[in-house]
């Protein structure tokens, strides 16, 4: 099998979030590099992105585990497919496991992530949690909006 810089940015990737360590995660981005999660939003630059782990990540979950699969890049493009799991710590839901698959989209940049985008199914996610289905109604409200608002 043949280990490309694109695999050895995924371990890592990986690695980091599920370890909880922001600053190994943001070490991978620029300086200027975004981080846009689908639950959190855009965070930009290396600060922001570490933090974003640490606080909003680790803060709401334990137990991350991250499987990037059939991944393909050159050298200015990469994306895997990914499948992701982490125990809830939100009250009300405190012990749930979380699982579901997405996609990832990493614009690279001299072997740094420069942009990190993702798409998954939010509904899916936190239909887990066992929230009531006006909140996952209201969540699911917002993501369309937005997704409306993109409409070219």
């Amino acid at each position: 099998m043949n280990d490309t810089l694109f695999d050895r940015i995924l371990r890592r990737f990986t690695s980091a979030v599920e370890s909880g360590d922001g600053q190994k995660l943001a070490e991978l981005f620029t300086e200027d590099g975004v981080y846009n999660d689908c639950f959190y939003g855009a965070f930009h630059g290396r600060d922001a992105i570490a933090r974003m782990l640490e606080m909003h990540f680790w803060g709401h979950a334990e137990e991350f585990r991250w499987q990037m699969l059939e991944p393909i890049a050159n050298s200015g493009m990469g994306y895997a497919r990914y499948r992701f799991s982490y125990v809830s710590k939100l009250e009300g839901a405190e012990g749930e496991r979380v699982v579901f698959e997405g996609m990832s989209q990493f614009t690279l940049d001299a072997g740094l992530i420069r942009v990190y985008r993702e798409e998954f199914n939010t509904g899916i996610a936190i239909s887990q949690l066992n929230f009531p289905a006006e909140r996952i109604a209201r969540h699911l409200a917002r993501k369309a909006d937005r997704v409306r608002a993109a409409d070219i």
